[in-house]
C-alpha cells in the first residue's frame, strides 16, 4: 500500500507540476505528498524530481519512470473496472462451442439457466467433435475435454472428467467382475472401433499403460455403447460426466477402479483474456461453479 501511495503521488506531482496541487487532488497536505516523494526515491535510490521554490523538473530517469507508472495505474484502473462490473447487466451476442455428446447433457442446460440469469444476451451454441477455430469462426469461449494442443489460447479449468469401465449388474452377476485389465480378455468389451484402447493406471507403480480390448460389438457413437452397456451387453469404458447418474442410481457398476487412468482437466478456452466481455465472463464462471462441484456429476 505504501508503495502505490508513493508512485501515486510521484505521478500526480508530475502531471500537476506541483506538491500542493498534488496535495489538493489527493485531500491531503504537501508535506505528506512531499515525504512520500522521498521515500520513493531513497528506495530507488535515484533522484526523480528536481525541487525548487519556484519549479518541479522531472530527471531523465524521472520521466522513463513516469511514462511506466502511468501505464501501471492505467491497467491497475482497467483491472479494477473489469472485475467491479458485476453490478451491470450482461448484453450482446456470445458464441459457444462445445463436443457434442457433453454439449448436449452439460453445456445446453447450463446456457438456459444463463440466459434466464441474463435475459439481454443472445447465445449460439455450437456442438461439434471438431476442434473449431475459435478466431475464424467467432467464437468466444470453447469447452473442451483432454490437453490442450493450441497454445495460442488463453484456458481456464473448470474442472475434471475420470473415466470407467462400466458394467449393468446383471451382465456382472452373469459373467463375473473383472479384478485387473488382464481379465478384460475374458470379457465382451463394447468398443469405439479405431480408438487407441482403454487406458489403465497401476494402483501400485502409477505406471499408465492404453490395452487395447475387443468384443462382439464396436459403434462410433459412444451413447449407443453407453445404451449397450446399460442393457447388459457389455462393458464399456465411459466418461464420468455420461454414466455419473446411472452409477448412483445402480443402472452401472464400475468395476477396476484401482486401475482408474489418471483424470482429464475440463477447459473453457478463448482467445484472449484482456478486456473479455461480461457476458463471457459470467459464463465461464457458471462452468467453473459446477463442473469444479464434484456433486454435480451425480446429478446430471
Amino acid at each position: 500500500m505504501d508503495r502505490l501511495k508513493q508512485v501515486e503521488a510521484f505521478v500526480s506531482v508530475a502531471i500537476r507540476g506541483s506538491l500542493s496541487a498534488a496535495a489538493r487532488a489527493e485531500g491531503v497536505t504537501p508535506a505528506i505528498i512531499g515525504r512520500r516523494l522521498d521515500a520513493l526515491e531513497a528506495r530507488l535510490g535515484v533522484r526523480l524530481l528536481l525541487r525548487t521554490t519556484r519549479k518541479l523538473t522531472l530527471t531523465f530517469e524521472g520521466q522513463a519512470f513516469l511514462e511506466d507508472c502511468q501505464k501501471i495505474l492505467n491497467d491497475l484502473a482497467n483491472a479494477e473496472a473489469a472485475v467491479s462490473l458485476g453490478g451491470l447487466q450482461a448484453s450482446g451476442y456470445l458464441k459457444i462451442s462445445a463436443p457434442a455428446g457433453f454439449g448436449r447433457q452439460h453445456v445446453a442446460p447450463l446456457v438456459g439457466d444463463f440466459m434466464r440469469a441474463n435475459p439481454e444476451v443472445t447465445v449460439n451454441l455450437n456442438l461439434s467433435d471438431r476442434i473449431v477455430d475459435l478466431i475464424n469462426e467467432n467464437i468466444d469461449c470453447a469447452v473442451r475435454i483432454g490437453e490442450l494442443s493450441d497454445s495460442s489460447l488463453v484456458s481456464v479449468r473448470l474442472g475434471e472428467m475420470r473415466r470407467m469401465v462400466v458394467a449393468s449388474p446383471a451382465y456382472l452377476v452373469a459373467h463375473g467382475v473383472p479384478r485387473s485389465p488382464a481379465d478384460l480378455a475374458r470379457h465382451n468389451c463394447l468398443s469405439l472401433g479405431q480408438q487407441r484402447g482403454w487406458i489403465f493406471r497401476h494402483p501400485e507403480s502409477g505406471e499408465v499403460e492404453t490395452l487395447k480390448v475387443g468384443g462382439s460389438f464396436e459403434c462410433n457413437d459412444g451413447a449407443v455403447l453407453h445404451e449397450w452397456a446399460l442393457a447388459g451387453r457389455g462393458l464399456a469404458w465411459r466418461s464420468l460426466w455420461e454414466v455419473g447418474r446411472d452409477l448412483k442410481e445402480g443402472r452401472l457398476t464400475s468395476v477396476l477402479d484401482a486401475w482408474q487412468a489418471p483424470p482429464m482437466g475440463i477447459y473453457a478456452v478463448f482467445p484472449q483474456r484482456r478486456h473479455l466481455p461480461l457476458r463471457v465472463r459470467l459464463f465461464i464462471d457458471l462452468l467453473k461453479e459446477n463442473y469444479g462441484n464434484p456433486a454435480y456429476w451425480e446429478l446430471r
